[in-house]
């Protein structure tokens, strides 16, 4: 028997796997390949697999071909090509009249929710948008109903895309179905609910929050993706550049001070505390942190799960982890006076806290905690630095080309990057790998405020953001489109993306 090490794309044919059940594939160890010249061949990792491939081809009547390739291979394998069958649009096309005859009859007797939520074409179209969702990488699922259509988009690299236009008349089962999963009273129409879906799909173990809310049309649910088995990831990938990461660095060495990373809600700041908590994660430190909700799961740190209906709020964890003798903290987020001012009290008395800030820009996250409430020489002496970020989407490496912008355009963006011309930019063209889009997933784009003295006196005077903002340029700080700019030159990123994220916050100082 013949022994292959990988299983490419070159070796499976898709249009065959579709006969044959996943659940047959995992439970037998094989992975089917393909039919050629009178044989079926498929990977074997064992005799189970052998007797598998047997009856396989005597069902398709042909003769059997093994190939032995390592369990880890082929179950990879089942994973990776099983996951690009059956699109969402394709299980709608499958579903027939007869079926959404059904639907409306179930749903002119509303007791016949539960039953009709477990019919098969309800159960396979959810199934397969949770699937597409995966295999496109999207974080969420929006299911959305109007007066006469129903629509479903999904969030992918942050941009939102239509995939599919269900009829209404099915809007109540699959809403059902998903408050079905997710543990939700399918009664209950006229209240928002929230809950939670673990899967495992492709292998990948998926936590899924769920949000539903009544409108004027029907109920309309949100579906957030959570990876759990997504690896965390070092300062130096979610987009830092080497001089900003290696002074973040330096400021999270230290046992005092708070550090703030700020940007808007989905700017990735999450993933950014997270990378630096795995820095200077030991065995010698002990690491709590208050989150709403928990989104990592980080080996050998406390992890608090904020629950305001029970009187967990960021404040009360906060007070309660600082008699747990943590050494560093991370507070989810900063909303209000009260844990502004415990997070700054913590950050005086022997700990370094991590935190975050809905703010537009580094130096907009001194003048807010100022609005809070919170002292100028509390800010002054507790504060390290604030990272504020954006998120832009990476030019697919597969179709990616250079082009020469406008003689304006260039004179443009040499004002920024402070580069001579000739300069050049990148696009993606589009192609089957990104899905046409030009992009594929998203990294950082920084602004990193290290405060000083210059920038302490600035804080206990009470100056404005802008001040703030025109002394650290002067220091060397670059904005979020400068850097942004940068990675546009490298190739990262194109300046349609740079302007995008950050037209509405710039202000040109």
């Amino acid at each position: 028997m013949e022994t292959i090490e990988t299983i490419t794309e070159e070796d499976v044919e898709l249009s065959f796997i579709k006969d044959i059940p996943v659940s047959f594939a995992k439970g037998n160890m094989i992975m089917p390949l393909r039919r050629r010249d009178g044989y079926l061949s498929a990977a074997v990792a064992d005799e189970r697999g052998i007797f598998a491939l047997r009856e396989l081809s005597k069902h398709f009547g042909l003769q059997p071909m093994p190939l032995n390739v390592p369990s880890g291979i082929i179950l990879d394998a089942i994973n990776r090509f099983y996951g690009r069958l059956g699109s969402a649009e394709e299980v709608m096309d499958n579903i027939t009249g007869e079926d959404l005859s059904a639907v409306a009859t179930a749903f002119e007797k509303p007791q016949d929710i539960l039953e009709l939520t477990e019919e098969a074409p309800i159960i396979r179209l959810l199934n397969a948008l949770l699937q597409q969702a995966v295999k496109e990488r999207a974080s969420d699922i929006h299911i959305e109903p109007y007066e006469k259509e129903l629509d479903v988009r999904m969030r992918v690299d942050g941009i939102m895309h239509r995939v599919l236009s269900p009829p209404k008349i099915i809007q109540d089962a699959l809403v059902s179905r998903v408050k079905i999963m997710a543990n939700l009273d399918i009664a209950e129409k006229r209240l928002p609910q929230d809950g939670r879906i673990r899967l495992l799909i492709g292998g990948r173990d998926i936590d899924i929050r769920v949000s539903v809310i009544p409108t004027s049309f029907g109920e309309r649910a949100v579906l957030r993706l959570l990876d759990r088995k997504q690896g965390l990831i070092g300062l130096w990938e979610v987009g830092l550049d080497k001089e900003d990461a290696k002074r973040l660095e330096e400021l999270l060495q230290r046992t005092t001070g708070i550090l703030l990373v700020t940007g808007p809600t989905g700017s990735g700041k999450t993933t950014t505390l997270y990378a630096a908590l795995n820095r200077i994660h030991t065995v010698e430190k002990n690491i709590i942190t208050v989150e709403d909700p928990v989104e990592y799961q980080l080996k050998g740190i406390g992890q608090i799960h904020v629950n305001p209906k029970i009187g967990l709020t960021f404040a009360s964890g906060l007070r309660s982890i600082l008699r747990q003798d943590p050494d560093v903290i991370m507070v989810g987020e900063i909303r209000d006076f009260e844990t502004a001012e415990i997070a700054i009290q913590a950050s005086l008395t022997g700990h370094l806290v991590l935190s975050t800030l809905h703010t537009n820009d580094a130096p907009s996250a001194i003048t807010r905690l100022l609005d809070m409430g919170v002292e100028p020489f509390l800010v002054a002496s507790s504060l390290t630095g604030v990272l504020a970020q954006r998120l832009v989407r990476i030019i697919c490496p597969d179709c990616k080309e250079s082009y020469k912008p406008t003689e304006e355009e260039a004179r443009y963006f040499s004002s920024f990057i402070n580069r001579p011309s000739p300069i050049v930019f990148y696009r993606g063209k589009g192609c089957d790998k990104c899905i046409g889009k030009g992009y594929l997933g998203r990294t950082g784009i920084f602004e990193f405020l290290a405060i000083d003295e210059g920038i302490r006196h600035l804080i206990t005077e009470r100056s404005d953001s802008q001040s703030i903002k025109n002394l650290a340029i002067s220091k060397g700080m670059r904005t979020l489109r400068n850097d942004g700019f940068e990675k546009a030159m490298k190739g990262i990123t194109t300046i349609e993306e740079v302007l995008r994220v950050t037209q509405k916050d710039y202000v040109e100082g």
